[in-house]
């Protein structure tokens, strides 16, 4: 991980397409992110909040299909 210090106005540059500029900090950072339209940004914890949910929704369907199984195997 890179760590480096930048002021509101200051920019980063990632590969030659990215800018990331730090817009203002106040008590929050808030920044700025110019790339291309073919690149996809994503904030992290959303991404992160998605994969569990994926997850959580499989873990539930692998139940269901082991009760529906055990259902068909042993009608009553």
């Amino acid at each position: 991980m890179l760590i480096i210090s930048r002021k509101p106005g200051e920019s980063v540059l990632i590969g030659q397409d990215i800018v990331v500029t730090v817009l203002e900090i106040d008590g929050k950072v808030r920044i700025g992110i110019d790339a291309p339209p073919d690149v996809t940004i994503l904030r992290k914890e959303i991404l992160d909040t998605k994969k569990e949910n994926i997850y959580a929704s499989k873990a539930v369907s692998d139940e269901k299909l082991k009760t529906l199984k055990k259902i068909i195997k042993n009608p009553k």
